[in-house]
């Protein structure tokens, strides 16, 4: 039987961390850490422990992925919502846009390919800890990365010959 208490106690904080980061929001960062745990209770049978730091990592990492896809498909159109907009329209629009961008980039893909694409750009690990993390190869990782480069390169062209 898996000890959770003492996983959340031990790497609790790690797992935090990443939430708050990716997410950039305490409450919702609180809510992925939870579910982070939940996941680990729900699949315990399933999970290979040897290396719980990365399996909690990657949990976590996949978690605050789907909230954040959730909410560009789901955004929330409350006060805040539209005192940013009046604030700032261009940024908003800006957002809009780039958010549609990655959306385009990221439809045809794997899931793991975006939780591939954090780990190498957004957390600045190199292609073998990725490969490490997604029990891959380093030339399955950066062939699976230079196709993603590619296709947000040739869609960032395409947007700007419209205009």
């Amino acid at each position: 039987m898996l000890d959770v208490e003492a996983l959340y106690e031990k790497y609790g904080p790690m797992v935090l961390r990443r939430c708050r980061y990716l997410l950039r929001n305490e409450e919702v960062a609180l809510d992925a850490l939870q579910d982070t745990f939940v996941q680990v209770l729900r699949h315990e049978k399933r999970l290979n422990m040897d290396a719980p730091s990365s399996l909690l990592y990657r949990i976590a990492t996949n978690i605050c992925l789907n909230m954040l896809r959730h909410e560009r498909r789901h955004p929330k159109t409350g006060d805040e919502g539209l005192l940013t907009e009046i604030a700032d329209p261009r940024g908003h629009e800006a957002g809009i846009l780039g958010r549609d961008l990655i959306d385009r980039v990221f439809r045809r893909e794997l899931p793991s390919t975006r939780t591939m694409a954090v780990m190498h750009y957004v957390d600045g690990m190199t292609l073998q800890q990725v490969a490490d993390e997604m029990g891959l190869s380093v030339s399955g990782v950066r062939k699976r990365l230079r196709t993603l480069k590619e296709r947000a390169r040739h869609l960032h062209e395409d947007r700007h010959h419209d205009r």
